[in-house]
């Protein structure tokens, strides 16, 4: 049985959710990708100012940087200073210290906004979405009821309530 095809030209039946805005990243716009000859942005950020870095914490062996393309207000990175691509290259060290920066900052998200949850993940591999393979990086998307909504689909928008400055300021005053 052939599929019906919509208006839209989608044979699968499958929902696709557009995201145009990040086309410009997937095309290689700050990516360490060998046709644009970019520095590793997680390898650079460490030796910028805090504030140029967007960092906000530092330790011994990561540090917590705002996600400059967030899904959600807050989409933080937790990064080892170690450019390694997958988990099983770091160190007993790095993973732990990876996981208890991810649930403090999980606990400063809280205090800071208000979030009903989070989607917590690292992506292993380009095939499997990650965006900067070649270094390794925790994500911390906090998610409220209804953060989904109609604009990313039909305004091609995303809506983020607060600057990334303004976000990085507050989660550090309750870091």
């Amino acid at each position: 049985m052939d599929a019906e095809i919509d208006g839209a030209g989608m044979s699968d039946g499958w929902q696709r959710l557009w995201a145009p805005h990040r086309l410009e990243y997937l095309r290689g716009e700050n990516r360490p990708l060998a046709e644009n000859d970019i520095q590793c942005p997680f390898c650079r950020i460490p030796s910028l100012s805090d504030e140029k870095g967007l960092v906000v914490a530092r330790g011994e062996l990561t540090y917590v940087v705002m996600n400059l393309y967030p899904y959600n207000p807050g989409h933080l990175l937790v990064c080892a200073y170690r450019h390694v691509a997958d988990l099983t290259d770091l160190t007993e060290a790095e993973r732990n210290e990876i996981s208890t920066q991810t649930a403090h900052a999980m606990k400063t998200l809280r205090k800071v906004s208000q979030p009903a949850g989070f989607n917590l993940g690292m992506n292993q591999g380009e095939v499997s979405g990650a965006g900067i393979a070649e270094h390794i990086h925790q994500h911390i998307v906090p998610r409220w009821a209804g953060d989904a909504n109609f604009m990313p689909i039909i305004g091609k928008t995303k809506v983020l309530p607060q600057l990334l400055d303004q976000t990085r300021k507050d989660l550090i005053a309750a870091w």
